[in-house]
């Protein structure tokens, strides 16, 4: 006789194991009153497993940052010279954004866990400054031989980072909600703005030159009933409220009449 019972769940991966019962223990006891020790035993692992996936329990709380950096990192370096360097730095913080915006609400839950506490901003901030070096190492090596290449590249980096964090924290601010590219590309647009090169106008067929045809005038006795003479064409040039006879007295005396 088969059976009907369902087979049981999948295991979630280690790793997310690690990942669930670390913040179930942080939301319950707080971040400081937890052990590596009490993470392992609420997993159901051993310390050597929890070490094998993150070097301190600060790593457990950004589980994505290390692959988020090495495909930054690579997308850098897939850049071809055609790749405006600008544009291309704020496509490479936008993998970051990504990854927030693949799980909102662990990336809420993340950000109201850092604010509380320390020692996580400051974990925090470290991992903001080497994204900020990827971008600038790769614009420094775009933007040499420039004046000021260096400097600019720094500047650019710096201000790419400060525009995804200013847009990505009102995102999590905001629980979440709505639209979180809409928000970091408002955000890079200024960045973009003030130091990309312009993107080439689409080219546009020259407007047609007006021509004039020559006029014919009656020529000297003796030389015919009419002479082809392309330099006749006059054009006067005056003030629309000019008076009429003064507009003639100038083309007579064009014409060398006066």
């Amino acid at each position: 006789m088969s059976s009907s019972s369902a087979a049981p769940a999948a295991k979630p991966p280690m790793r997310d194991a690690l990942v669930a019962a670390a913040f179930q223990l942080f939301l319950e006891r707080g971040y400081e009153q937890t052990t590596v020790d009490d993470i392992v035993a609420l997993a159901g692992v051993g310390r050597r497993s929890f070490f094998r996936y993150f070097p301190s329990k600060e790593d457990v709380v950004f589980p994505d940052h290390e692959r988020c950096l090495a495909d930054m990192t690579a997308f850098l370096a897939a850049s071809g010279e055609e790749d405006e360097p600008v544009r291309r730095v704020c496509d490479a913080a936008r993998l970051v954004l990504r990854m927030y915006a693949e799980n909102p609400a662990f990336s809420v839950q993340r950000y109201r866990l850092t604010k509380r506490v320390p020692g996580l901003r400051a974990y925090e901030l470290s991992v903001v400054w080497r994204y900020e070096r990827a971008l600038a190492e790769y614009l420094r090596t775009r933007l040499a031989g420039r004046p000021d290449g260096t400097l600019r590249a720094d500047v650019i980096a710096a201000a790419v980072v400060a525009a995804h964090n200013n847009a990505l924290r009102s995102w999590l601010r905001s629980d979440g909600e709505g639209d979180a590219d809409a928000w970091v590309d408002h955000a890079l647009g200024y960045v973009q703005t003030a130091f990309a090169r312009p993107e080439p106008a689409p080219a546009t067929p020259a407007a047609p030159v007006p021509t004039v045809a020559p006029t014919a005038r009656a020529a000297p006795a003796g030389a015919g009933a009419w002479s082809e003479r392309p330099d006749d064409v006059v054009v006067l040039v005056t003030r629309r409220d000019a008076p009429l006879w003064r507009m003639v007295r100038e083309l007579e005396a064009a014409l060398g009449r006066a």
